[in-house]
């Protein structure tokens, strides 16, 4: 097993005692709750006559069912608006903070923590959304836990987790022009699998992670999970140190900053840590990645031709074929000049302020194609202000984008935002099963937020490379 690893060091740092099961118990830092998840912990509680036991450590917002177009009560849809209403009187009754609509602060739960600054190096945190992962960019350990699991931590702080094993990720080099963070992580996922990371947590690293800014780093952990890994982390360092100066928890409290950075130094993995395995990837070799299947594993370069079914593993076969049926995708062809009628920029993976200014020099002084639906929806209240305070909305207006609030929308289509019938979306979002978008006929290809930019242009999957010259991320 690992050792001296940051993974090592904070699970020790939280490890309350060893469970009969051969499960640790772990304590706590930080419970993030939003609207859909929530409500049953909370009524379970109730059941029991029990309190929130940290209420302090625990944060909600609402972005799962929240309208972007119009946000005015009560919402159009019965279930939102009973959603909403029900996270409103659980946390006013449990004196939890709230980043709701009214306060400014409101959006994706992956984006609000880190924002805010309440999502820190060294902290365990627990959310009831697969992709808590992002917070791992801090150098945190971050789980997505079930509603049992919910209640758990509400009522005792506490969870129990099977220590994993550590696969350290080192990716060397530079990555070129139109070649981001969100490529990285699929051509990850593209080699290690779906399933690749089961029994693992992915520590990220090498060149290529410690050039990314804080945005990048949240949007590799982000979709750890889709390879498999129990959670994805960066070591911290002097880029994660000036994100959280600048953030409201430590800009109210500069001296808590000064204590807590020896600790965060601390816990970073040492030189000569041991792993139970790692992989090395060349990001001088990268080219935009789009999927061309159900699953972010089956994942291509712009110019690779989708692969043969036969030529895949014996296991993958059936599922590549379904899949290509599904995308009506050809083997052999490339994903260059597939058509779309919907593009999304958004999401917990791609909706920060710096990916939508990528996408917005790709769309500047152009106009959306006459046959596609373009949307970009912000990743919180807060990113849509900066970035309509430095004109992307009009930029995006402009063009021909339907600028949205803040919420996941269209990553999962439990709002209105969804595909109809057989549209094909070129998505910036961490999932592209069949069904995700609103839509069992719908089809998604996942790529990083420029490729989206270039997808809304030109009505189909378009190398950006070939539109203007484009800055990595």
């Amino acid at each position: 097993m690992s050792e001296r690893t940051l993974y090592d060091k904070v699970w020790e740092n939280h490890k309350v005692t060893e469970l009969p099961t051969g499960q640790d118990q772990l304590f706590i830092g930080l419970h993030l709750i939003h609207e859909v998840t929530s409500p049953q912990a909370f009524g379970m509680l109730e059941e029991r006559d029990l309190e929130v036991a940290y209420p302090e450590l625990t944060h909600a917002t609402v972005d799962h069912i929240i309208p972007t177009a119009d946000q005015s009560r009560p919402y159009e849809e019965d279930a939102a608006e009973e959603m909403m209403s029900e996270l409103e009187e659980n946390v006013r009754e449990a004196g939890i903070d709230f980043s709701d609509p009214d306060s400014g602060d409101q959006g994706i739960v992956h984006v609000v923590g880190p924002e805010q600054g309440i999502t820190q190096p060294g902290k365990t945190i627990v959310c009831g959304d697969s992709h808590t992962s992002t917070h791992g960019a801090f150098g945190a350990l971050a789980f997505g836990i079930g509603t049992s699991q919910i209640r758990d931590v509400l009522a005792t702080g506490t969870l129990a987790f099977e220590k994993q094993k550590v696969r350290k990720i080192e990716v060397n080099g530079e990555l070129g022009d139109g070649v981001e963070a969100k490529d990285v992580i699929l051509e990850i996922i593209r080699r290690l699998g779906t399933e690749g990371g089961v029994g693992y947590v992915y520590e990220y690293a090498g060149s290529a992670i410690e050039s990314l800014g804080m945005e990048g780093r949240m949007s590799i952990c982000n979709m750890s999970i889709e390879g498999g890994a129990r959670a994805g982390y960066v070591n911290p360092d002097e880029t994660t140190y000036e994100w959280l100066e600048e953030t409201d928890y430590f800009q109210a409290n500069p001296e808590t900053f000064d204590e807590l950075k020896p600790y965060w130094e601390s816990i970073r993995s040492d030189d000569d840590a041991e792993y139970d395995d790692v992989v090395t990837i060349d990001a001088d070799e990268l080219e935009p990645v789009v999927t061309w299947g159900t699953t972010p594993g089956q994942g291509v370069g712009i110019t690779e031709p989708i692969p043969a079914p036969e030529d895949l593993p014996e296991d993958k076969q059936d599922t590549a074929r379904r899949a290509q049926e599904h995308m009506r995708v050809e083997p052999g062809e490339t994903m260059d000049g597939y058509e779309v009628d919907v593009t999304f920029l958004g999401s917990c993976t791609n909706a920060r302020l710096p990916d939508l200014r990528r996408a917005a020099e790709i769309v500047e002084g152009r106009e959306v194609h006459d046959d596609v639906r373009a949307l970009v929806v912000p990743g919180s209240q807060r990113v849509q202000r900066a970035a309509e305070e430095e004109g992307l909305k009009d930029v995006f207006e402009e063009a021909g984008f339907e600028w949205r609030n803040a919420g996941c929308s269209m990553c999962l289509g439990m709002n209105e935002d969804q595909l109809e019938g057989d549209e094909a979306c070129a998505s910036s979002s961490n999932r592209n099963f069949v069904g995700r978008q609103g839509s069992k006929d719908g089809r998604t290809v996942l790529m990083n937020p420029q490729m989206v930019a270039a997808a809304a242009l030109e009505g189909e999957v378009t190398d950006v490379r070939d539109l203007k010259e484009v800055t990595t991320a």
